[in-house]
């Protein structure tokens, strides 16, 4: 069966954390809502406190209406009851819609604060995560965050209040049973500890490996055509179970030590209880204890192992949610590798020019050179194009002019400024961008356009269109402008999907253009019908095309060919051809269709100075 990088499909371990510098580390996100955290607060004490007072009626309802048979008492002490149960209700009902309230706040803050810190990391993270993986960290993994920071706290300070106002009445009435009832209270303690380490480890693998079932499914549903054409869906199917079987035995795990915690917890509880009830009927017995205190003993004896049980449970789930915080903090302390300047220049509408000046580069984990000693200069509405072979180097320039990437040594200058010297998005605003891989999102055809440009209107939308051919094909949509072209505008053809991103270029109305492979993946007939509109979006700009289209790329204004990240050879077309070298090779193994002669406008395919 054949694998595809099974390895590399596990998530990678998060750096382990204290569960205080977890703690530490999202406090500050809940200071929005101290307000309403403070009412939580009050109202966890509330509870509890009224809950004390309702139990302690009972032992007055034994003793003054039950032993003495006397009911004239049962309407005051009734009544009484009775206000105590109708606020306990009022107080938790307003606990919890409270703490609903600020938890769902706090997640929708937290999930964008950790969504906008990834648009901010450099396209390098993305090339050494999986998407599926970082998807699982966003929605599950900051969920759990949610039990750590808030309803965690809560359960846990009501489960510490009651324990010490129960604790205190059975003191109250009778400090020889509460100490009989509390002499299994440290062997508790021992084996919560114990459990905790070993839950938090069993959850910490668990999260690791949800992370890697989400990144196999994204991967494998995102290729599902690829799957599908080579009948490959059992070995996807299999690369899934394997994941999912891994997530499986850590789950396992996990609940085997939940089962295995309860259980010993139940005994603890048992024995303590039995324990009880045989002194407690020897205090009765005697006088010590009348009988409506010795119910009142067992209804808070009852409470309080409820809260110590849950409390061991909520240290495990606590410790099991900063598994998953771990894996959101490994995240946000990504730092992107190119940054705005401390002292940036300012850069409001640059002329055009763009220069490589010396440039080296090699992407971050490989040997190989990416550029090497790269100098080039495209002037003013001049268009330059870039041919060479796969892996030559080119889409690397692309990169490099839009920062995604910084130059080992050398430098890139827009208009004679160092591009590290500018801020990352006064310089991406000088640059629009046309890729070989037409990226569309899930919208209206009138949203996708208007993305190229803040704040573009209805009419520089439809001009855009209009002059990038897209009009008459919008038009003809069921909903026109307002038609939903579906997830990566899978409901328009490859030819329309390249119109919509040229208008959307031409919105955006920047200096510098770079085209990277515009016409690959498109029929003959489809590339002739782009020229016109890539024409228009060309004129005054300064064009970067990238393109192993020959055809369009020789009547650039120079071109320029790469060959292992190198410079090697630059001229015009016709120039080069004349030379017999590495273009001329090019050029002689190209298609025949790559030789035609343009039958959509013969002027050259060249940016005209505005």
């Amino acid at each position: 069966m054949l694998r595809i990088n099974d390895g590399g499909a596990t998530s990678p371990r998060a750096p382990q954390k204290a569960l205080r510098d977890v703690v530490g580390r999202f406090w500050p996100h809940m200071r929005p809502y101290r307000r309403q955290l403070i009412a939580i607060a009050a109202l966890v004490v509330a509870a509890p406190l009224l809950e004390t007072g309702t139990i302690w009626m009972y032992k007055v309802v034994v003793d003054k209406v039950v032993v003495a048979h006397d009911l004239s008492e049962l309407i005051p002490v009734g009544g009484v009851l009775a206000l105590l149960t109708v606020s306990q209700s009022l107080a938790e009902f307003a606990d919890e819609y409270l703490a609903s309230c600020v938890s769902e706040r706090f997640l929708r803050d937290l999930r964008t604060a950790v969504f906008s810190h990834l648009h901010r990391l450099s396209p390098s993270f993305f090339d050494g995560h999986g998407l599926g993986d970082v998807l699982a960290r966003l929605t599950g993994d900051v969920t759990a965050i949610e039990t750590l920071m808030l309803s965690g706290i809560a359960d846990g300070l009501t489960y510490v209040i009651r324990i010490i106002l129960f604790g205190a009445a059975l003191f109250v009435l009778s400090w020889q049973l509460a100490l009989a009832a509390s002499v299994l209270a440290p062997v508790f303690w021992l084996i919560t500890r114990h459990f905790s380490r070993e839950i938090k480890s069993a959850s910490r693998e668990e999260r690791r490996r949800s992370g890697a079932v989400s990144a196999v499914a994204e991967e494998s549903l995102g290729n599902a055509a690829v799957v599908q054409a080579y009948t490959r869906e059992r070995d996807e199917v299999a690369r899934l179970v394997e994941q999912s079987q891994g997530a499986v035995e850590a789950e396992l795990r996990a609940a085997r030590l939940r089962g295995l915690f309860s259980m010993l917890t139940d005994f603890l509880e048992l024995g303590g209880g039995l324990l009880v009830l045989a002194i407690g009927t020897w205090e009765v017995g005697q006088g010590h204890l009348s009988i409506g205190g010795f119910v009142a003993f067992l209804a808070y004896l009852s409470q309080l192992y409820s809260p110590i049980r849950r409390l061991g449970r909520l240290v495990n789930t606590v410790h099991a949610a900063s598994a998953s915080a771990e894996r959101i903090i490994e995240l946000l302390d990504q730092r992107p590798t190119v940054s705005d300047p401390v002292s940036p220049r300012a850069l409001t509408r640059a002329r055009g020019l763009i220069e490589f000046d010396r440039v080296n580069f090699r992407y971050p984990g490989t040997s190989r050179p990416g550029l090497n000693g790269v100098s080039l200069a495209v002037a003013p509405g001049e268009t330059v194009g870039i041919v060479g072979a796969s892996g030559a180097g080119k889409s690397t320039l692309a990169k490099l002019a839009l920062r995604f990437y910084d130059p080992d040594s050398g430098r890139l200058l827009i208009d004679g400024n160092d591009a590290r010297d500018l801020r990352l998005a006064d310089l991406r605003r000088q640059i629009a961008l046309v890729l070989q891989e037409t990226l569309i999102f899930d919208g209206t055809i009138r949203q996708n356009i208007a993305f190229g440009s803040d704040g573009a209107t209805d009419a520089q939308v439809s001009s855009a269109a209009m002059a990038a051919g897209a009009h008459e094909f919008i038009c003809a949509q069921p909903d026109g402008y307002e038609t939903i072209v579906g997830q990566r505008g899978r409901k328009l053809s490859g030819g329309q999907r390249q119109r919509i991103a040229i208008a959307r270029a031409m919105v955006r109305d920047a200096p510098i253009l770079i085209l990277d492979e515009p016409t690959t993946g498109l029929d003959s007939i489809s590339s002739q019908q782009i020229l016109m509109p890539l024409r228009r979006l060309m004129e005054g700009r300064s064009v970067l095309m990238i393109s192993h289209d020959l055809g369009v790329i020789r009547q650039a204004d120079r071109i320029v060919v790469i060959d292992e990240g190198r410079i090697c050879e630059r001229g015009a077309h016709e120039d080069l051809l004349n030379r017999g070298q590495h273009y001329a090779r090019l050029w002689a193994a190209s298609a025949p269709l790559a030789r035609r002669e343009p039958d959509v406008n013969p002027e050259p395919l060249r940016a005209t100075a505005a």
